[in-house]
């Protein structure tokens, strides 16, 4: 059984702000609970082809995989992918313009497990879900409070 998630939220945060901050992978440990940190494996700046090391906790497991980008385009959308372990995945994100002038970002996750992680999807596609809500809810309280501090320093 594959495992497909998608959660998306709007927040007061212009498109550009929004997904230059969450596609660059130096700020995932500030808004991702389960991620534990980074490390780049190509040099920068970021483009198709870009490896990052991921180091997470997740249903109580460390995990140890490589994301690789295979698709950037700024601002719009941005998609990771792994190989590796019980459950190669893709993440990607999304980005689209709010008619208030703020931003839809859509976070996916699709993959399919493997092994022990086969007969636990149903249940780690909930716990996906919820861990996604959460990181979203995060990533808008960090640039909705970034945005205003920058607009009351620029007044």
């Amino acid at each position: 059984m594959s495992v497909d998630v998608s959660t998306e939220i709007e927040m007061h945060v212009p498109r550009e702000r929004v997904a230059a901050y969450a596609m660059d992978p130096d700020n995932v440990t500030s808004w991702y609970g389960n991620i534990k940190s980074v490390k780049w494996q190509t040099s920068k700046p970021q483009s198709v082809g870009s490896r990052f090391e991921f180091l997470a906790q997740f249903l109580g497991r460390r995990l140890a995989y490589t994301y690789e980008v295979t698709e950037l385009e700024p601002g719009t959308r941005y998609v990771m992918a792994t190989t590796q372990g019980p459950f190669p995945m893709e993440t990607s994100y999304e980005w689209e313009d709010t008619p208030a002038g703020g931003t839809r970002m859509t976070l996916r996750n699709r993959g399919e497990p493997s092994g022990f992680s086969r007969a636990a999807s149903p249940m780690m596609a909930r716990a996906m879900r919820r861990a996604n809500i959460k990181d979203l809810e995060r990533l808008k309280a960090i640039l909705e409070l970034i945005d205003r501090q920058s607009a009351t320093s620029a007044s």
